[in-house]
Parts: structure tokens; C-alpha cells; sequence
């Protein structure tokens, strides 16, 4: 019965923890221009190799931004594990103390 309240515990802090991190994952919006059909507009705007280039660059330095907020999200949800199994260690050495006396 024990090990059961100590599984249920584990998951609710998991899924609390997952909870938070999902929305500090939760990137900017990116805003795309509307293509236009403006003949004089399409004349001046530069060339689409550029703006695709650009957006690439934008879409990878974004994903690279996502990656280590991951990254910082898992350390920390590494730790918040860590700190629980030493909880659960000090537990069963209180319930071992706590039947011999």
C-alpha cells in the first residue's frame, strides 16, 4: 500500500512538473507577412532566396532557443527527481528507526 502512495506521489509531481514546463516552453509567435498581389510592391520587395534564407536563420535561432530551455527544463527536472529519491531514502530510514523503537 505503501509503495502505491509513493508511486501516485512520484506521478502527481511529474505531471506538475511537466505542467510547468510545458508552458515555459511555450515559444513567441512568429508573424508572417500576407503575400501581396500588388504588382509595384512585388518590384521592390527583394528577392524570395533572401527572405527564405532569413527566415530560416530565424526559424533555426528559434529552435535553438527551444533546445535549451529543454535542455534548462530537464536539468531541472533531474534535480526536483533527485531530490525526491533522497526524500524517499530518508523516509524508509525513518520508518526502519521508527519500528525499532
Amino acid at each position: 500500500m505503501d509503495g502505491m502512495r509513493r508511486r501516485v506521489l512520484f506521478i502527481s509531481i511529474f505531471a506538475a512538473i511537466s505542467i510547468l514546463a510545458a508552458k515555459a516552453q511555450s515559444p513567441a509567435p512568429i508573424v508572417v507577412q500576407a503575400a501581396s498581389s500588388n504588382s509595384a510592391s512585388a518590384a521592390t520587395a527583394s528577392p524570395p532566396a533572401a527572405q527564405d534564407s532569413e527566415a530560416l536563420q530565424a526559424a533555426l535561432k528559434s529552435l535553438q532557443e527551444i533546445k535549451a530551455a529543454n535542455e534548462e527544463t530537464l536539468k531541472k527536472q533531474e534535480a526536483a527527481l533527485q531530490q525526491l529519491d533522497e526524500l524517499q531514502k530518508a523516509a524508509d530510514q525513518v520508518k526502519i528507526f521508527g519500528k525499532r523503537g
